[in-house]
């Protein structure tokens, strides 16, 4: 083979391995955005999506996704609802128990409402719920929101009597009743209601 030739092959062969490269790293990432199952079975991963929509009520910030597919959580989604959830009175950031999230996730797929779940509290530090429990009566000792269990809810506009009535239809965990305050508490604890 002559040198001429091994120059052109040489260079043939870098520009193939450069657009390979690159063939992969976009391959790489229309990997990560395109959402599971694209392609054949694209309806059975669309039915098992989970996603919820939410603003915090004392900070107005919000969240509007997908954090499930199928049964696996996206860590990406939980960081940003942790933070949107956390203690807004210490800026404390806790994990949220996934259920709690999956409970506020059909609460708000079976009310069919166009506006998003408005957030009273997520999660609450133990001064934060000691500070409470000073000034209130109906906030528990060991509160399930110290645990990232619990969240406390309204849909503006929505019948808190019917979002009630769903949370409880769920049979999913512990579901208190606000009327006056105008909201429901929803938490992964035992099946009871108050």
């Amino acid at each position: 083979m002559s040198e001429n030739t091994e120059n052109v092959l040489g260079s043939n062969l870098n520009a193939i391995n450069r657009r390979e490269i690159l063939k992969l790293g976009l391959a790489g990432t229309l990997a990560s955005i395109v959402p599971l199952g694209f392609g054949s079975d694209a309806s059975a991963s669309a039915r098992n999506t989970w996603r919820v929509g939410f603003r915090h009520a004392h900070t107005g910030e919000s969240f509007n996704g997908v954090y499930r597919v199928d049964d696996r959580y996206l860590p990406e989604a939980f960081e940003r609802l942790n933070y949107v959830l956390r203690d807004f009175r210490t800026g404390e950031v806790f994990p949220m128990d996934p259920r709690v999230v999956d409970i506020i996730s059909m609460v708000q797929r079976k009310a069919s409402q166009r506006e998003p779940l408005e957030i009273l509290s997520g999660y609450r530090s133990p001064k934060t719920n000691a500070n409470l429990r000073r000034v209130s009566t109906g906030v528990a000792k060991n509160s399930f929101h110290m645990y990232g269990q619990a969240i406390d809810l309204h849909i503006k506009g929505y019948s808190t009597r019917n979002l009630r009535k769903i949370a409880m239809d769920l049979r999913a965990g512990g579901v208190g009743y606000y009327p006056k305050s105008d909201f429901i508490h929803v938490d992964t604890g035992t099946v009871r209601s108050w």
